[in-house]
C-alpha cells in the first residue's frame, strides 16, 4: 500500500517550486489533492490560474485525483473553502503543506507598510487560518492529521533585506510549538519545514554559484514534507524541521547557562560586567 493511499492533502503554494514538488512526491505516495496557487509573480503581483492547473494535469496523467484552486490564499474565506473543498470533492481531508509564500525585500528603513502586510498575510496570517480551518473539520470528525507549514532559518540567524520574512518566519515557528501542544490530544499533528533549495525564489543567491543543479532541490524538501504528512511521522509534532539538499536537521531554541547576579535588584553596571558570562554556552 502506498504510503498516502486513502489521504487527502491541502496544498498551498503548489504551481511552482517545493509546493509543485511535494504535491507530485504525495501524489506518487497515493495521496488525493487540493491544489493552491494563484499564479502570481515573485512578489505576489498578477495572476495566472494555468499555473495550478498544469500541476493539476500533470498529477491527473499520474491516474492520481486532484482538484486546482487558484483562489488567493490571503482571503478570509479561502481556508474554510479549500478545506470544503476537499470535502467535497473526496469526503474527507488528512492533511495540510502551506508552501506558498512571496519576495518583498526591503532594509528595514525602506520597508513599506504594504510590502510588510502582504508578506505577513501570505506567510503568516494564511498558514495560522489554513490550520484553524484543517483542525476543526479534523475535530468535528474525530480524525487525526498533519499540517505542515514553512517556515526559513531567516527567523534563526537573520538575513539582509529579509525584516518582514524573518518576522513571518519567526511567527510560524512560534505557532506550530504551540498548536502542537493543543492539538496534540486531538491526534493532530503539527511541524514547520524550514527548506533551502533552489526554486525561482532563491536561485540568485550567491550560495548556489557553486553548487550543482541536481543539489539542493525542491524533491530534497519535498520528501521531508512528505515524510512529515505521513504515518511514519506519527510521533514528530512540535519540530522545526531543516532540509538543506540531503541534509535533515531540527532547529531548537537555545539557552545559555546564563549568570546569577545578586538576589536584590541589579545595576545595569554589574549587568555589563556580567554580559558575558550571560551570553556565553
Amino acid at each position: 500500500m502506498a504510503l498516502l493511499s486513502d489521504k487527502v492533502v491541502v496544498i498551498t503554494g503548489a504551481g511552482r517550486g517545493i509546493g509543485r514538488a511535494a504535491a507530485l512526491a504525495c501524489a506518487r505516495a497515493g495521496a488525493s489533492l487540493v491544489l493552491n496557487d494563484v499564479g502570481c509573480e515573485l512578489d505576489g503581483r498578477q495572476a495566472d490560474p494555468g499555473v495550478v492547473e498544469q500541476v493539476r494535469a500533470e498529477i491527473a496523467a499520474l491516474g492520481v485525483g486532484a482538484v486546482a484552486s487558484a483562489i488567493d490564499v490571503t482571503e478570509t474565506s479561502a481556508p474554510d473553502a479549500l478545506v470544503q473543498l476537499a470535502l467535497t470533492r473526496f469526503g474527507r481531508v488528512d492533511g495540510l503543506f502551506a508552501a506558498a509564500g512571496i519576495v518583498r525585500e526591503q532594509s528595514v528603513t525602506r520597508l513599506l507598510d504594504d510590502d510588510l502586510e502582504r508578506v505577513l498575510d501570505v506567510q503568516l496570517r494564511a498558514p495560522i487560518r489554513l490550520t484553524r480551518a484543517l483542525a476543526t473539520a479534523l475535530q468535528e470528525r474525530n480524525q487525526a492529521g498533519s499540517i505542515v507549514l514553512c517556515s526559513a532559518q531567516t527567523a534563526f540567524a537573520g538575513a539582509r533585506g529579509q525584516s518582514a520574512f524573518a518576522a513571518a518566519s519567526a511567527g510560524i515557528t512560534g505557532f506550530v510549538r504551540v498548536a502542537a501542544l493543543e492539538l496534540r490530544r486531538h491526534g493532530i499533528r503539527v511541524n514547520a519545514l524550514c527548506p533551502l533549495a533552489r526554486t525561482r525564489s532563491t536561485e540568485q543567491l550567491p550560495i548556489f554559484d557553486a553548487i550543482r543543479d541536481d543539489s539542493l532541490t525542491p524533491e530534497h524538501a519535498a520528501q521531508v514534507a512528505l515524510y512529515l504528512l505521513s504515518p511514519l511521522a506519527a510521533e514528530a509534532s512540535g519540530e522545526i524541521v531543516g532540509a538543506a539538499g540531503s541534509r535533515v536537521y531540527t532547529l531548537r531554541a537555545h539557552e545559555t547557562s546564563g549568570a546569577f547576579l545578586d538576589g536584590r535588584p541589579f545595576g545595569a553596571e554589574e549587568l555589563a560586567e556580567a554580559w558575558p558570562r550571560v551570553t556565553r554556552g
